[in-house]
C-alpha cells in the first residue's frame, strides 16, 4: 500500500494547489527554441505577455520600457520581430521573461547557436539582470565557460545529478594540473602512462591526444618526454577547468543529445507550460 503523506506535507501540497496563479506569476521561462510572434512588433509581443500574466495596466508601459532599455531594444520597440537578428530575438525573449517581475527565471541554453560576440552581450544582460532585478536564475548550458558565472553548478549525466557545488569547489575535485599529450601512437602511450605513473588516462576533449592529471605538471613534463616509448608530438600543461570536471565525473566529453530526444523533451515541456511558458 502507498503510505499516506504527513499532515504537514499535505498542507503544503494543498496550499500549492490553491496558489497556482501566484506560483505562475513568480516564474519566468525562456525556452531554447524561439517562441516570439514574428508578425508582431517587440512592443506587441511584450503587451501580449503582460496580458497573459495579468500585469496591471497602469504599470505595463513603464515595465516594458524598463526591460527593453535593459536589453538595448527600446529604439526598436515598434519594429516587427521578423526584422530582428537572432541575438536581438534572444534579448527580446529575455525581456519578455522579465515582464511580469518573476522571482525565478529559467533559461534553457540562452546562447545556443549565437556568435561569440552576441553570446558575450547576452551574458552581460543576464548578469546585469541578476543584480538589478534580484531574480534567481536557473540556467542550462553546454558551454562550461558560461557555467563559471553561476554561484552553484549541478552536473547532470544521463538525467542524474552527479555533482553539485560551487565552480571552485568542483574544479578542486580534479586535483593537480591537467597534462595533454599527443604522440605518434596514442594508444601505446596511453598504456605506458597508466602503467608507469599510475594515473587515469582519458582521451582529450577534442578527441586528439591524451589527458591526465598530475601534481606539479611543469616539472613532470620533461620526465614524461624522456621516458616515453613513442615520439611525443606536443604536450601542454594547464590548471583544471569545468570541462575537466565533467570529463572526470562522466569519463567522456560533453555529448550532443539526439535531436529526437531533445524534441520529445521540448514537446513535453510545451504540453505542460504552453507555447508562451504558462503553466
Amino acid at each position: 500500500s502507498t503510505p499516506k503523506p504527513s499532515s504537514a506535507a499535505s498542507d503544503v501540497y494543498k496550499r500549492q494547489v490553491r496558489e497556482q496563479a501566484q506560483v505562475r506569476r513568480s516564474i519566468g521561462l525562456v525556452f531554447q527554441d524561439p517562441t516570439l510572434d514574428e508578425q508582431l512588433t517587440a512592443r506587441e509581443n511584450l503587451l501580449f505577455h503582460a496580458e497573459l500574466y495579468n500585469v496591471p495596466r497602469q504599470v505595463r508601459e513603464q515595465r516594458m520600457s524598463e526591460v527593453l532599455k535593459m536589453v538595448e531594444l527600446y529604439e526598436r520597440r515598434n519594429d516587427l520581430v521578423k526584422t530582428f537578428s537572432g541575438g536581438m530575438k534572444r534579448r527580446l525573449e529575455i525581456a519578455r521573461g522579465l515582464m511580469h517581475c518573476p522571482r525565478v527565471l529559467f533559461l534553457d541554453e540562452p546562447t545556443l547557436g549565437l556568435d561569440p560576440q552576441t553570446r558575450r552581450h547576452i551574458w552581460e544582460y543576464i548578469l546585469q539582470m541578476r543584480e538589478r532585478e534580484g531574480v534567481t536564475i536557473f540556467l542550462t548550458t553546454h558551454y562550461m565557460d558560461e557555467a563559471e558565472h553561476a554561484d552553484r553548478i549541478a552536473i547532470i549525466d544521463y538525467g542524474k545529478i552527479v555533482a553539485l557545488d560551487t565552480p571552485e569547489a568542483l574544479k578542486s575535485m580534479v586535483g593537480g594540473d591537467v597534462v595533454t599529450v599527443h604522440t605518434v601512437d596514442d594508444e601505446a602511450a596511453r598504456h605506458h602512462i597508466a602503467a608507469r605513473y599510475g594515473v587515469r588516462v582519458l582521451s582529450s576533449r577534442d578527441g586528439h591526444g591524451l589527458s591526465f592529471e598530475v601534481e606539479n605538471g611543469a616539472e613532470f613534463v620533461p620526465r614524461l618526454v624522456a621516458e616515453s616509448p613513442v615520439q611525443v608530438l606536443s604536450v601542454s600543461v594547464r590548471r583544471p577547468t569545468l570541462d575537466d570536471v565533467f570529463l572526470k565525473l562522466t569519463g567522456r566529453a560533453i555529448r550532443d543529445e539526439g535531436a529526437d530526444q531533445k524534441e520529445r523533451m521540448r514537446q513535453r515541456v510545451r504540453r505542460r507550460f504552453g507555447p508562451h511558458g504558462r503553466m
